[in-house]
């Protein structure tokens, strides 16, 4: 019986975190006994010429060419990103007959932590205190316990719900904003997008966690910045294109807003000589939210291998990205 042949692509320079070892490959197939027998693996770099890339019918990566990849892989059937999001492949009228899908819920137990961890510091001032800090301030500001503030969190996908279940530990009250609006065992109410305007009066805290599409593009302006509660705070671990960056520094430095910390920027790195470095209150994170150190590509690789399984038993596949939705 031919094997199903599969590519694995990493990218010159990237941390080793990203890179996909035999040793990582090899410890999530593991979790799948018997489909080592049934596939064949080949790797390469993302600027190189295989010729196993040719017989490939899926390949598994990150940053792919795509004006060439249809001629570099003629076999090719399914795309796997090591991503979630996936508005870098945008827009994806290339995926037409091919199969695309991400690493949706691999994020989880990181964000989870990081997003609680930001929540307890926008409660207790640590943005204003690291502020006060730089300028030599000896400014008291005091809190209050966190149990009881409502965090509104856009996104109930992997990151949103992680983030969610963490915040309710310590008596957060979690409200949720979806595309669909649909209940969420973790969210003690959901919303749809549409009534986004009738949430935020009600927040104390605002977490961003949901893919960049058309539709969540500029979604958080100065409107929605200005519709939250006075002296609210404002966390960002979905992408920077979600948030009028501009109209929030506004707030943050009239006061009208506490505090901000963002994992996300346009461009990565962020350029020594951008404003965000400087902003009062704000603290930047260099996009390390959810990444696990240790676990982060093979908790990509066991759902991926998990997906090969059922891609050769016909079943449908988990995480399958709508071109249409764009995630």
């Amino acid at each position: 019986m031919a094997r199903l042949e599969i590519f694995v692509e990493n990218v010159r320079g990237r941390p080793d975190i990203y890179q996909m070892t035999p040793d990582k490959i090899e410890a999530a197939l593991r979790s799948q006994p018997g489909l080592a027998e049934r596939i064949a693996i080949s790797s390469g770099w993302s600027d190189a010429d295989d010729p196993a890339r040719r017989r490939a019918e899926v390949l598994i990566g990150s940053r792919f060419e795509l004006k060439t990849m249809r001629e570099r892989m003629p076999r090719l059937r399914w795309v796997q990103t090591t991503s979630a999001g996936v508005e870098h492949l945008a827009p994806l009228d290339w995926v037409g007959d091919l199969t695309l899908t991400n690493a949706s819920g691999a994020h989880g137990p990181k964000a989870g932590e990081f997003g609680l961890m930001a929540l307890m510091m926008l409660n207790d001032h640590m943005p204003a205190h690291f502020s006060n800090q730089r300028r030599h301030v000896w400014g008291r500001l005091f809190s209050t316990p966190i149990a009881g503030k409502t965090a509104t969190i856009i996104g109930t996908g992997g990151m949103g719900g992680a983030v969610a279940e963490k915040a309710r530990l310590v008596g957060v009250r979690v409200l949720g904003v979806s595309r669909s609006g649909d209940p969420h065992a973790a969210f003690d109410r959901v919303v749809p997008v549409a009534a986004l305007s009738s949430v935020l009066p009600e927040s104390d805290f605002l977490v961003v966690a949901c893919p960049l599409t058309q539709e969540t593009r500029g979604l958080i302006g100065a409107a929605a910045l200005d519709g939250l509660k006075p002296g609210a705070g404002i966390v960002n671990i979905g992408r920077a294109a979600i948030v009028d960056y501009d109209a929030l520094r506004q707030r943050l430095e009239s006061g009208r807003l506490s505090g901000a910390i963002l994992d996300v920027f346009d461009p990565e790195p962020l350029p020594a000589d951008a404003p965000w470095w400087d902003v009062e209150n704000l603290v930047v994170i260099p996009h390390v939210s959810s990444d696990h150190a240790d676990a982060y590509l093979l908790r990509v690789l066991d759902g991926f291998f998990a997906n090969v399984a059922r891609y050769l038993s016909g079943e449908a596949l988990k995480n399958r990205v709508d071109p249409s939705l764009g995630y």
